[in-house]
């Protein structure tokens, strides 16, 4: 580190991959059978961060483009002022979507160079406010027969003790509601009783679909239900939470602090992606936000990412341990985190832990 404390920022590296599913996958409302990473390294000093975002190959030309020369040359130790700058820098452009994850990606790798050159974890950079993770299972997508559903669910819950899981529903944008309620029974038949049981329309109903559905999931026991109509749906988001017992979640679309604050009214749990929002510096703002506001948090996708800022507040519900985004970052880092049990510990080495394996890896690359 250089005698005056400031440490110069090398031009990113960014790189993008497409890894195919292992099944064909939906939810309510889209159906995949691939995923990109786009994973931005940023050097400074003698270390290197890594960070990444999901998102389309071209947010990696976004990166080379538009932020490389916004970033080259800045404080690695001062990311604040640098996500201010990469935030300022695209408001021509439009912060919303593509741009906000080219932004997410370089402020989750500053992170985590910052971490490394004071040879920290990223923990105990931001200060731990638990040991423990708590995460939930996720998948069970609409395209599963209940035979794979079961399978998955089973592994969860019966094979690595994760007491929380959460399956897709809302098939076909709400127009197969007998089969969404018909694969809630099978989930909680397969989990038991004391597991929690969740589900995820990804707004693919009504208002009144989704409160009638509702109350008969609650018929099951689910506690949680995920974008019961669209998240832009700020008035129905309300109505359902306050005509349903389970606690009705959103937010993972948001992209800026002014999002999050007009969806706190609507939620009983603020949802926040840091490789969609900004980074690991706009969901901490959230996750503070939502405390102001009496609510928990919760992390959605990307759970490698989240760990160790998820372990950093006192009102963290759990991080979503997404089928997708686990196999991904399984295969593309090492340092990957064992669920056993239902929590994570985001402890291990400096940094956020995680090194990505280049070689291994570049089968996939398309950008």
């Amino acid at each position: 580190m250089a005698e005056s404390g400031y440490v110069r920022v090398e031009p990113p590296v960014v790189s993008a991959y497409t890894i195919p599913a292992d099944g064909p996958e939906a939810d309510g409302t889209s159906a995949w059978d691939t995923t990109t990473i786009v994973v931005a390294e940023v050097t400074a000093g003698d270390a290197t961060g890594t960070g990444w975002t999901y998102a389309p190959a071209a947010t990696a030309d976004f990166v080379r483009e538009q932020l490389t020369p916004v970033l080259t040359g800045r404080d690695a130790l001062s990311i604040p002022a640098a996500h201010d700058a990469l935030t300022k820098a695209v408001r021509d452009t439009g912060r919303p979507g593509l741009a906000c994850r080219a932004i997410s990606a370089l402020d989750i790798a500053l992170w985590d160079l910052k971490a490394r050159l004071l040879e920290v974890p990223l923990v105990r950079l931001l200060g731990a406010a638990r040991d423990d993770v708590p995460v939930y299972g996720s998948g069970g997508f609409t395209t599963y027969h209940d035979t794979h559903l079961a399978a998955q669910l089973n592994g969860w819950v019966h094979g690595q003790g994760i007491p929380r899981v959460k399956i897709k529903v809302g098939e076909g944008w709400g127009r197969a509601a007998a089969r969404d309620v018909a694969r809630v029974r099978t989930a909680r038949e397969v989990i038991g009783q004391k597991a929690e049981l969740y589900v995820d329309a990804g707004g693919a109903y009504t208002r009144k679909q989704a409160v009638r559905i509702g109350r008969v999931l609650a018929e099951h026991g689910v506690g949680w239900f995920e974008e019961p109509v669209s998240s832009d749906d700020l008035r129905g988001l309300s109505l359902v939470r306050d005509a349903l017992v389970c606690d009705v979640a959103a937010g993972a679309y948001g992209c800026d602090l002014a999002y999050f604050a007009r969806m706190i009214p609507a939620v009983d749990c603020l949802q926040a992606d840091a490789t969609r929002c900004g980074g690991l510096t706009e969901w901490l703002r959230a996750a503070a936000l939502a405390q102001a506001h009496g609510l928990e948090m919760s992390a959605r996708g990307a759970p490698h990412a989240h760990a160790a800022v998820a372990a950093c507040v006192p009102n963290l519900r759990h991080v979503e341990w997404y089928h997708d985004h686990v196999r991904i970052e399984s295969m593309f880092f090492d340092g990957a985190l064992d669920p056993t049990g239902g929590t994570v510990r985001p402890d291990g080495g400096t940094g956020h832990g995680l090194l990505l394996r280049t070689p291994d890896v570049e089968e996939y690359r398309v950008a």
